[in-house]
């Protein structure tokens, strides 16, 4: 078998394979013809016009609800402002009142300290004056 018979049988099988795609297109593009391509068409026009209204309810709604919860977001960042502030007011007044009750404490705390060393210097001196008081 030579070079040239065997490239001629090749081209024969590849001429071969061409003819029964060829049918199997034709027939194809006959289904096509007979009807299925507008049953195609007529699909696809139904789905586009469905999602066009599925698109613009949801314009709709997500113009509405977007405005709606920017307002709130607007709304609960000025009340975070808000209590930020008061949090802020409530610490200084608590270090205020923490630094009063210290002030107190240790005013308070040096007064009986005071009371109690005079107590004590009142019971040694009347502890030294009994021996003199016994022995006169």
């Amino acid at each position: 078998m030579s070079f040239a018979i065997l490239a001629n049988v090749l081209t024969m099988i590849l001429c071969m394979a061409v003819l029964v795609q060829s049918v199997r297109m034709m027939r194809s593009l006959r289904t096509v013809k007979d009807g299925a391509l507008t049953e195609v068409v007529g699909a696809l026009e139904k789905a586009t016009a469905q999602a066009r209204t599925v698109l613009s309810d949801m314009k709709a709604t997500l113009g509405t609800e977007c405005a709606q919860h920017a307002r709130l977001v607007g709304q609960a960042r000025d009340l975070r402002d808000e209590l930020s502030d008061m949090i802020g007011i409530a610490d200084s007044a608590c270090e205020r009142i923490v630094g009063a009750v210290g002030i107190a404490n240790a005013h308070r705390g040096a007064e009986p300290e005071d009371a109690e060393m005079d107590a004590e210097v009142e019971a040694e001196a009347a502890f030294d004056a009994e021996p003199e008081a016994r022995a006169a």
